[in-house]
């Protein structure tokens, strides 16, 4: 591996707090408002089951990935939060499919 330089190593922690905060934002802006709409209209309709599976899927790895590396910045920012956002989603697909059948 390459011997890093003085510029790269005061850039290395600058760059981490930025993605670290575009990943949680991304993450906020969204699927919480998707969330939302879902609980008022107790409905998924429209939605796609496995591309949210498949989200909640990679997040979890990287939540397992950071965990694993002992990053918690990998782990809260990439995986952690993504895995709840997404699996909310989940869940309202099981209540609200599940309620849908009985009515």
């Amino acid at each position: 591996m390459p011997e890093l330089s003085p510029l790269q190593i005061a850039l290395i922690p600058i760059v981490g707090v930025i993605v670290a905060t575009l990943s949680v934002v991304s993450k906020m802006v969204g699927t919480p408002d998707q969330i939302r709409k879902n609980y008022e209209r107790k409905s998924t309709h429209g939605l796609s089951l496995i591309a949210y599976s498949i989200s909640f899927v990679t997040y979890s790895f990287w939540a397992l990935y950071g965990a694993l590396k002992e990053d918690w910045v990998i782990f809260f920012a990439h995986g952690g939060l993504g895995s709840i956002v997404t699996g909310l989603v989940l869940w309202q697909f099981y209540l609200y499919r599940c309620d849908n059948r009985t009515k």
